[in-house]
């Protein structure tokens, strides 16, 4: 059975939520039920508990840093078929 509640929650983070709620093809009202329930359903003692925490934490501690080398397209080749065996 629904039920109706009232929440204030800052104008930016609703607008967000909604577009977020839109491209996932759901309500505003059917997203937040889904986070609520996934908090409450778990053992959670705190926020920091929550799965996501471990991943703010990391960027929280700085900006990522993105290494990436150059490779030739025979060497990405080789790593996939070597991948594979």
């Amino acid at each position: 059975m629904d039920a109706k509640v009232t929440l204030s929650f800052d104008k930016e983070v609703i607008e967000k939520a909604k577009k977020y709620a839109e491209s996932q093809n759901i309500s505003l009202s059917r997203l937040t039920e889904f986070l609520l329930r996934q908090v409450t359903t778990a053992s959670y003692k705190t926020l920091e508990e929550l799965p996501i925490s471990d991943w703010v934490n990391q960027l929280a501690e700085g900006s990522p840093k993105y290494l990436t080398r150059k490779r030739s397209r025979k060497s990405r080749r080789n790593e996939y078929y070597n991948s594979r065996k």
